[in-house]
């Protein structure tokens, strides 16, 4: 039996493109080789999927910091308003929630899941699950996809949406790498993002301070100069290998990409109090001092940090729990400000790519068209989603990367093949 277009993976991207070629007249086959489709959009978002972000497009673009620039073309054609329309049309609706992320107003991926699925039955498209493809043979007029059976099935285009290496117990096993380099693609070197660090530093080695959690910090990255290579203002908590947390995650590839680079250790900067400025510190504290000069120094510093920081920065300042404000010099006021505002610990690396949120790395962009997702080195072959070259920060923006890419995609396929 033969097909129009063939999309191998049921995530987002893959989700996406066979509705696309289906609504564009091919006769469609979606394979997928776990038991479910959609296995990723429906742990998204804690559950709830977080399918686009409505940050106007500038904004969407700058938070895919991985070749998100490459997305200027295929936001032209469909773009992440262009997906609130799709689902709401599929009678999704979609509510706006902290920084532009989009949820179902239902709460439940599920329910995103099941509208695609939905879509795929009336669209006719033929879609296998648990079914294995072994490999693609890539002809000039058609090509051959061959399951782990034997099984050969004959199609007049390919649509690649298999994932990276990240969260793979959703199927992305990074099986499509060797898909692409058959057809001649390079893959870039891949590597975690979006995930977890670790560290060796001796608090985190005790424990010290281990499950606290901090809202609101900013956290930075340095580079050899010890200037900041980005920052973010989010929350994080010290866990038992590392730091994790958003804030962590958003920074996670530069630390990666800063130990590709060679560099063993790489530092962090931490500030704990990002809205308040050292001086207007010093002078709170040194005011409330002068006020108190009996009342224990930790006692005036209560709620300024959370409690187990500020009895970690004590410690750090030879400062004891009952001292008094008074027998406080004004070297160790400054110096306490410092670990609060300026607190410098290293990270020697992160969890492997298969703890990762995404992966870094892929097809690289330089051999795909942009504004039809189709390959530049063989004929009626089409890439989407995370197997590209291209990552962005959780929160909507990875999933926008695949469904956009999707979409593209799926209709170009189609329009190729259907004369």
């Amino acid at each position: 039996m033969s097909y129009d277009v063939i999309v191998i993976g049921g995530g987002p991207s893959g989700l996406m493109a066979a509705i696309s070629a289906a609504e564009h007249g091919a006769k469609t086959m979606l394979i997928e080789k776990g038991k479910k489709l959609g296995k990723k959009l429906a742990i998204s978002g804690g559950g709830r999927c977080n399918v686009t972000n409505r940050l106007p497009q500038e904004e969407v673009i700058k938070h895919i910091p991985g070749n998100g620039k490459f997305l200027y073309s295929a936001f032209s054609i469909f773009n992440n308003y262009d997906i609130i329309d799709f689902f709401e049309n599929m009678g999704i609706q979609l509510k706006e929630e902290d920084h532009g992320r989009m949820f179902p107003v239902s709460n439940s991926a599920q329910s995103v899941v099941n509208a695609l699925i939905d879509r795929l039955d009336e669209l006719h498209v033929n879609v296998n699950l648990q079914t294995v493809v072994k490999t693609i043979h890539y002809d000039e007029n058609e090509h051959t996809v061959i399951l782990s059976d034997g099984q050969k099935i004959v199609t007049k285009a390919v649509v690649i949406a298999v994932g990276g290496k990240a969260v793979p117990h959703t199927g992305s096993t990074g099986d499509g790498y060797a898909w692409a380099k058959k057809a001649g693609h390079t893959i870039t070197v891949l590597y975690p993002t979006e995930v977890a660090l670790t560290s060796n530093e001796a608090f985190i080695k005790n424990k010290s301070l281990q499950g606290l959690s901090l809202r609101n910090v900013s956290l930075s990255v340095l580079n050899k100069k010890n200037k900041p290579i980005i920052t973010h203002q989010m929350d994080m908590i010290f866990t038992h290998f590392g730091i994790s947390g958003p804030a962590v995650l958003r920074c996670s590839q530069f630390v990666v990409k800063e130990r590709m680079k060679g560099r063993k250790q790489v530092p962090m900067l931490l500030d704990a109090l990002p809205d308040e400025t050292e001086e207007a510190l010093n002078n709170k504290i040194s005011s409330f001092m002068k006020d108190s000069p009996k009342k224990s120094f930790k006692n005036l510093l209560k709620g300024m940090v959370p409690e187990r920081l500020l009895a970690f920065i004590l410690v750090r300042n030879a400062v004891d729990e009952n001292q008094k404000a008074a027998n406080i010099s004004k070297e160790t006021v400054r110096s306490i400000i410092q670990d609060m505002k300026n607190f410098i610990f290293y990270v020697d690396g992160s969890l492997p790519l298969e703890k990762a949120f995404v992966t870094g790395g892929g097809v690289t962009i330089k051999e795909i068209v942009p504004n039809t997702m189709q390959s530049k080195m063989t004929d009626r072959l089409y890439f989407c989603g995370e197997i590209l070259d291209i990552h962005g920060y959780t929160g909507g923006y990875n999933i926008t990367s695949a469904f956009v890419t999707g979409r593209l995609a799926g209709i170009n396929a189609a329009q190729e093949v259907i004369h």
